[in-house]
């Protein structure tokens, strides 16, 4: 009797307006957006005396909180398998998973030999990453270098002209290509390639996407630099938002390097929730004020913003 009466009153539940809570969860498309924040050792290190170590940037992610660190490839001790092992363990016992590993390389150039060593480079970093167990690997597209400084580079903005001969079409192949002849060993080591807003063919949303459609493989994602854009950033980061598949936060306290941007990170987040972003937000700290405080008051911005 105690059976049929509890059979009986639940059938009668969805009209007084209950539901399943567990049908009504199983029914829902996407999940509530789960960001985590990560910092960048190029934080704490801007090309500019000595390098500061890896292991240190782990503890202080640590000590703030954090939950992840984006390892310079430039900034590395080294490439040999004891250091990298003794960086995969430091992070582990210190509860810190290693996001992404950030190297410099350039696909924009009509020299062939110049682009194989490239392209074997980016291939060389993708083992590294894998011998790191780091699941993500930022690119650039390289630039025309028709402007050889890059302090005269920012202070032109960003842009510069396209090589004598050349047309901005013949960059794209480029790229294309040297893209291509990396993601046998990207999937081979599971390393998802990031392509970064970094200058060159990448100084538009525009071009991003169009490069992201050319090379169309499930291991080439976009990364969301929040400083690369310097005119209207927002609307360009809204068209590149759904592709992201890392990113990374400037902040500039003290004046930045080469320029500062005041940057809405409320508006930032909400850009990415829209999409349902569910990676790692690593900051890059790029200001002129000692990186242990210029990180840790990013990092209470990014918070702020995350919990808005």
């Amino acid at each position: 009797m105690e059976r049929r009466k509890f059979v009986q009153a639940a059938s009668i539940l969805p009209a007084l307006g209950f539901t399943d809570i567990t049908k009504k969860e199983k029914s829902k498309d996407t999940i509530a957006p789960k960001i985590k924040l990560s910092v960048s050792s190029y934080s704490y290190w801007h090309f500019k005396g000595d390098k500061y170590p890896i292991e240190k940037v782990i503890d202080q992610a640590a000590l703030l909180g954090l939950e992840g660190i984006d390892v310079l490839h430039r900034q590395m001790e080294s490439e040999e398998n004891a250091y990298l092992q003794k960086l995969k363990k430091h992070a582990f016992l210190n509860g810190i998973s290693m996001t992404c590993l950030s190297i410099h390389q350039g696909f924009v150039t009509p020299d062939k030999a110049e682009l194989k060593t490239h392209i074997d480079h980016t291939n060389h970093c993708i083992e590294l990453a894998y011998k790191m167990g780091i699941p993500c690997m930022r690119l650039n597209t390289g630039r025309w270098n028709t402007i050889k400084s890059f302090d005269d580079l920012m202070k032109n903005r960003g842009i510069e002209p396209i090589l004598p001969g050349y047309t901005e079409d013949d960059g794209y192949k480029w790229c294309v290509d040297g893209i291509q002849q990396c993601l046998k060993k990207a999937e081979e080591c599971g390393i998802l390639l990031a392509l970064e807003n970094h200058w060159g063919l990448g100084s538009t949303p525009e071009g991003m996407l169009k490069l992201h459609d050319m090379v169309n493989s499930p291991w080439l994602g976009l990364l969301m630099d929040t400083g690369n854009f310097l005119e209207d950033p927002y609307d360009k980061l809204e068209k590149i938002a759904s592709k992201t598949s890392f990113v990374q936060a400037k902040t500039y306290y003290g004046g930045g390097e080469w320029y500062s941007l005041e940057l809405n990170y409320p508006r930032i987040i909400e850009i990415l929730k829209k999409v349902n972003y569910q990676g790692y937000i690593s900051i890059e700290f790029e200001g002129k004020e000692d990186p242990h405080t210029g990180v840790r008051k990013s990092v209470e911005l990014l918070r702020k913003a995350l919990s808005a």
